[in-house]
């Protein structure tokens, strides 16, 4: 840790009228890890877009190995040795790995594919990835697509890595093993930069942490001299509760039954098998899995956005307690039923809300159809908008903003805040928090445990065990699109759902 990597100075830059990043000072040496923390809305993707090339700075230096360097395109960022590992992959399905590690590279002559696939060997036993350089995108888990990228920016020869969220997707097994890669990645002299949001992750892997808050440089901590409490305090500007407030469910009568519930995709195969359980009032159930193990599947068949081949899904009305089939309704015909769900996507702009509309608008979503005129009321629909901007702490310049301009976390408050306000009796959130900082995080939950204790049956898909742990009663595993195991959240533990997480098939219930 002791030559510079790589050293910002003085970075300024501007959407419009939004300030995204100002007067940012960082400075990232050779042998470290670096945390990069702060609310959402406060530039470290800006500021990072910067470093990998996305987006140029409109003031301020960026010096690498002590010399100043323009960096105005992705390509200026890998000839300086800089690779950024996003969140969401950009491979190719039904290519090898070393196929899409390699391409684009230009080599002299006829390329030599099996010197690529031995050298992508080398760097997989040289820091500890496992990879298997032959086998194809689609056949992989998601920590081996990772490994892709990551060995796509190291095949580069880059020596500076910025990881977003890398291990949103993990599970507790994976995130241990990443950890190790990292920690010999650093010890080979590599400079790490990586965003997260999970604090007790930030403590475990980085060496220091550099805060930003309202795209100002806050200041740089050694990990070891830094708790949770300190780092959300220089993130928020203030001292919080970092406390779910989980309480006892009352009379947890069955609201939600589902009974061998299957179902097959277009392509004829099925996402999922046999799926029974029971969604109780007053109580949140936990769904756990790796990305990709029916949990979205399993929301939308609920929801009314998935065909069922087989099972059933029944709702008992909590007023007359009748049993109310949903199986291959609408998501209209079910709430002509009187059954209230709402539904938070993983996908928020793509099915959640509508990117081009304003926050009001996106609000009247849930109600338009109830119009009598041409002429829609909308002083329901502002108040609420306003009413969720000042309770989740919406970052944004109006009510009258495209939401497409906020930021992933703030459109994320904004479908969170929409949905919760609609009383459901079943509350479903897939993903609520994801992208959301600790403090937001927090309300989230709290919000959640608002709807619990007024009577609904919330269902809680995530990804944070942590939080599955500390916020639901139950929490139900799925593995492959079957129930591998379900426990008791409050005699649990990371390891055993962990555990569960990997099966793939065929947990008693």
């Amino acid at each position: 840790m002791e030559t510079v990597a790589i050293e910002l100075k003085g970075i300024y830059k501007r959407f419009g009228r939004i300030q995204a990043n100002k007067n940012v000072n960082l400075t990232l040496y050779h042998g470290e890890i670096l945390s990069l923390l702060g609310e959402n809305g406060s530039g470290k993707t800006t500021l990072m877009n910067m470093i990998s090339g996305i987006y140029f700075p409109d003031e301020g230096q960026i010096f690498i190995n002590g010399e100043e360097v323009v960096i105005s395109s992705p390509k200026d960022a890998f000839d300086n040795g800089i690779g950024m590992i996003h969140q969401h992959f950009k491979l190719i399905d039904v290519f090898t790995a070393t196929e899409n590690i390699v391409l684009g590279l230009e080599e002299k002559g006829k390329f030599d594919i099996k010197a690529a696939a031995k050298r992508v060997k080398e760097l997989c036993d040289k820091y500890g990835f496992v990879l298997d350089p032959n086998k194809k995108i689609y056949e992989m888990s998601v920590s081996e697509k990772q490994t892709v990228e990551i060995i796509k920016v190291l095949y580069r020869g880059a020596n500076i890595l910025i990881l977003d969220e890398p291990t949103a997707v993990l599970t507790p097994q994976e995130t241990i093993k990443l950890f190790a890669v990292m920690r010999k990645m650093k010890e080979d002299g590599k400079a790490i930069i990586i965003i997260t949001h999970k604090l007790q992750e930030v403590l475990s892997v980085s060496d220091r942490v550099t805060v930003l808050r309202k795209g100002e440089t806050i200041g740089s901590v050694k990990t070891s001299e830094a708790t949770v409490e300190m780092l959300t305090e220089m993130m928020v500007g203030k001292k919080i509760e970092l406390n779910i407030n989980r309480t006892d469910p009352v009379d947890p009568s069955p609201r939600l039954v589902v009974e061998g519930l299957t179902c097959i995709n277009r392509d004829g195969v099925k996402v999922l098998e046999d799926i029974s359980f029971t969604s109780k009032a007053g109580e949140i159930l936990g769904i756990a899995g790796i990305a990709g193990s029916g949990q979205r599947e399993l929301l939308e068949a609920i929801a009314g956005l998935q065909h069922v081949n087989e099972g059933g899904i029944m709702y008992i009305d909590p007023e007359t307690g009748e049993s109310k089939s949903l199986k291959d309704m609408s998501p209209l015909q079910i709430r002509a039923l009187g059954v209230r769900l709402s539904f938070v996507p993983e996908d928020r702009l793509g099915m959640g809300l509508v990117g081009n509309m304003d926050i009001i608008d996106n609000m009247m979503l849930r109600s338009y159809r109830r119009g009598h005129s041409v002429f829609l009321e909308k002083k329901g629909p502002t108040d609420l908008a306003q009413r969720i901007v000042e309770q989740l702490e919406v970052v944004t310049p109006n009510i009258q903003t495209p939401v497409r301009r906020l930021s992933g976390g703030n459109v994320q408050k904004v479908l969170v805040g929409r949905e919760i306000s609609s009383g459901p009796t079943v509350l479903m959130v897939a993903y609520p928090v994801r992208g959301l900082d600790i403090n937001s995080s927090y309300l989230i939950y709290n919000l959640l445990n608002e709807q619990k204790e007024r009577g609904a049956a919330i269902i809680f898909v995530g990804e944070d065990l942590d939080v599955l742990i500390g916020l639901c009663d139950r929490i139900i595993v799925l593995g492959s699109g079957h129930i591998t195991g379900q426990v008791d959240a409050r005699h649990t533990t990371k390891e055993e759902i962990g555990y569960l997480m990997t099966k793939s098939n065929g947990g008693e219930q």
